[in-house]
Order: structure tokens, then sequence, then C-alpha cells
């Protein structure tokens, strides 16, 4: 990843700029950081990705550690159940990933209490899938969501409008955890069939068997 250092500068009579380097490799920035905080006239220092997203040292660390431990190719099932009768929701996550050049599985599901339909249970699905996300270490990449409800999918890529006040909740719950994690979203609509493994985990949720795994393919 390209960053832009900022610099934040203040003399000893307090007079104050801001200086911007040109745009260079995160672990060369990082280096040109700690060259300017010798200085001991930094009041803050910032970096800035292609996005113009900012980012705070710590952050920029943690980004290059996790890039090192080769987190990659990304992708992401949810799926939402409801009984209308019981008023409980299932949902089910899973999720492939590769890690230092090997391909994993994560699955997990949850009985939820308090939802109000099934499109509620599908919004809830998504946003416990980007808390399995920040679990696994995932931030500041590509992710491809793949899920068969056209309506979450559809309103969270602005595709289609939301009027609904308590989904605009969800969907704002959504967007602000994706924007911490600085994960870049790509909304693919699937069939229930593509679907089935998040499917039948969200039913193992309603019919009350817990799951979870993380799974070496």
């Amino acid at each position: 990843m390209k960053v832009t250092v900022e610099w934040h500068y203040q003399t000893p009579r307090h007079i104050e700029t801001i200086f911007r380097s040109e745009e260079m490799d995160s672990r060369l920035a990082l280096r040109l950081a700690e060259d300017i905080e010798k200085t001991g006239r930094v009041k803050q220092l910032y970096f800035h990705d292609q996005k113009g997203e900012e980012w705070t040292k710590k952050e920029l660390l943690k980004w290059i550690k996790q890039s090192e431990e080769g987190i990659s190719d990304v992708i992401a099932f949810f799926d939402g159940g409801y009984d209308v009768d019981t008023k409980l929701a299932g949902i089910g996550n899973v999720v492939y990933y590769n890690q230092n050049r090997k391909d994993y599985r994560y699955r997990i599901n949850a009985r939820l209490e308090e939802l109000e339909s099934n499109n509620e249970a599908e919004y809830a699905a998504f946003y416990f899938l980007v808390q399995q996300l920040e679990h696994l270490g995932v931030r500041a990449m590509e992710v491809t969501f793949k899920g068969d409800s056209l309506v979450v999918l559809n309103q969270l890529s602005g595709e289609w409008p939301c009027y609904d006040e308590l989904f605009n909740r969800w969907l704002d719950k959504i967007e602000e955890k994706l924007k911490t994690l600085k994960i870049r979203p790509v909304y693919e609509p699937v069939t229930r069939k593509e679907n089935e493994e998040a499917d039948r985990l969200a039913r193992q949720a309603l019919e009350g068997t817990p799951i979870e795994s993380n799974l070496l393919l």
C-alpha cells in the first residue's frame, strides 16, 4: 500500500505548519516518520492512503503486521432466518480466506432475540459477519460479501434506497464498522443454493445448535 506522510510541524516559538510527502510505500513512509519524530518537532503525524483515508502510526504498523501474516482473498457469506412463532432469529456466517499461503474456512452461527422480521435477521447476520472479520484480524483490504438477500446487499451498495428507520440504523452500524476496519466491500448477490452453507448454519442456530469452527482446507 502506498501512502503520503502528513507532518504537523511546530517550532519552539509555537509557529505551526504542515508538510506532506510524496506518495511512497507504507514501510518507507514509516521509516521516514520515525526519522521525523527524532527532530522533536512533531505535533501530529498522519498517513493518507490512495483513497484519502487517514491512518495513525499505530494503525499503519498493525496493517503491515497483518499483511506480513498474509491474510488475503477473503470471501464472506451471510444468512439470517426468522421464526414468527417464537420471535427468534438464527444467523450464519462463513468466511473463506488465505493466510500464510494456506486456505481456511471459518464458520459461526448465533441465535438472537428481539428482532422483528426476516429482513432484520439478514441485517443482523451481516453485522455479525463484520464483527467476525474483525475477530479474524481482517483489516484494510477488499472483502467480497455474498448473500441471497438482495435488500441488504443492494441497500449497502447504494443501488436501492432505504426508507425504513430500523433498517437505516442497521445500515449505519454496518457502514461505520466497515469504515473503522478500513474494509473495502464488494457486494455480490448469490442464489439460495450458492448460499446453502450460511443458510444451514442459520437454521441450526434456530434449532439451538451453536457452531463455531476454523478449518484448514
